[in-house]
């Protein structure tokens, strides 16, 4: 149930364009997106409603703000406009968490004294291209990320000094250099200058180690509600073998595994699964691997050997699934599904498919996992007929 909340107003809402739905209330949002959502899904089978959130602000565990220079000369640091790349200079953003976007205003404070500048991606000169912040809600350690257009970075020592001196409750400082013309935010090569580089965060009773690369759901607590609606229904039983496709770092696949004779994630970010695999010793997980492969390959393989999935657990991109994933999928024939998306456009077109070729939709749950945006997720269960 939704918290009856005062309506806050951004400033920057015309600037930025980020929050699509910032002209409604927040009960007239869920509204909107359950609307929506009949339309999109309705015709598999009758759509549930939508879970909201209890305080649909500061929701972001995740924060990137850009760095650029004004026509001035001013250094301003914010969110790239939407559909753009124009730099919004803000300080402070009403779905971020307010600790990340002070550490951040805090960077761009201190860059002057350093004689630091931000890079320009035209003349390819300067320092500072983004800062990127990763909290743990639970656990409250801190990642900061600086983003180098240049690998060198003078008195990092001294810098660093005296950030912490300001945020003594950051847990670890990245130097990341991406020196490249793209518009990927992270670089290859990286330098950690203070902690571990990594921090920990606690999901319903697992623990997660996340670096800067790592994909991590950015609303936790609707996170938990995500994953616990998805665990229910996929009604897993101990005998079950669980296939986690799209694993990342094996989030779902670890919570889940406790309650299955087996937990198998395929990734094909190497990253990922090099996480996935920390994160099972983290926990103590015996019965989980993780895999870097295709996940359609990987399952058609599986059922050659005698060993099929009993249930498949797949979070794809906002593109959705691959139409050889789902081929395979078909082929695979496990008898549960339970889809999880971030795009209701993609995951229709998939649903069309597997219905079509053997599966029925028994359940649709929508989850608002990113208030005043047009963004829902939705846990879609289908059967094996």
């Amino acid at each position: 149930m939704a918290e009856k909340t005062n309506q806050k107003i951004c400033p920057q809402r015309k600037k930025c364009g980020g929050c699509q739905l910032q002209n409604m209330s927040y009960a007239e949002q869920l509204s909107f997106k359950q609307g929506k959502l009949i339309k999109l899904l309705g015709k598999f089978h009758r759509v549930n409603k939508i879970i909201g959130m209890e305080q649909p602000y500061h929701y972001r565990n995740k924060v990137q703000w850009a760095f650029g220079t004004t026509r001035g000369g001013k250094l301003i640091s914010g969110i790239f406009q939407s559909s753009s790349h124009r730099i919004v200079a803000v300080d402070s953003c009403l779905l971020e968490d307010e600790k990340a976007d002070e550490i951040i205003v805090s960077i761009r404070k201190l860059l002057p004294s350093f004689k630091l500048t931000a890079y320009n991606e035209d003349t390819r000169r300067g320092f500072l291209r983004h800062v990127l912040v990763k909290r743990g809600f639970k656990s409250g350690e801190i990642m900061v990320v600086l983003v180098g257009g240049t690998n060198i970075f003078p008195r990092k020592k001294d810098f660093v000094k005296a950030l912490l001196k300001k945020h003594p409750e950051i847990t670890t400082i990245v130097f990341n250099i991406n020196d490249k013309k793209t518009s990927l935010v992270l670089g290859e090569r990286q330098e950690v200058l203070y902690g571990e580089g990594k921090i920990t965060e606690e999901l319903l009773g697992c623990r997660f180690r996340i670096s800067p690369q790592s994909f991590y759901q950015i609303n936790p607590k609707q996170t938990e509600v995500l994953y616990t609606k998805a665990l229910e229904f996929a009604d897993l039983k101990q005998s079950d073998v669980l296939l986690d496709a799209y694993c990342g770092i094996g989030t779902i696949g670890l919570i889940a595994a406790d309650r299955v004779g087996q937990v198998i994630g395929v990734e094909l970010n190497p990253a990922a699964v090099r996480d996935a695999r920390e994160n099972a010793k983290l926990n103590g997980t015996k019965n989980a691997a993780f895999y870097c492969a295709d996940a359609g390959e990987f399952m058609l393989r599986l059922k050659e050997e005698g060993e099929a999935a009993d249930v498949v657990m797949m979070d794809p991109p906002r593109a959705g699934a691959s139409k050889q994933f789902l081929h395979c999928l078909v082929e695979a024939a496990p008898a549960r599904v339970v889809y999880i998306s971030c795009n209701p456009e993609t995951q229709k077109r998939d649903l069309f498919y597997l219905v079509k070729n053997g599966y029925k939709v028994k359940k649709i749950q929508p989850v608002d996992m990113f208030s005043h945006t047009e963004h829902v997720e939705t846990i879609v269960l289908l059967f094996r007929q």
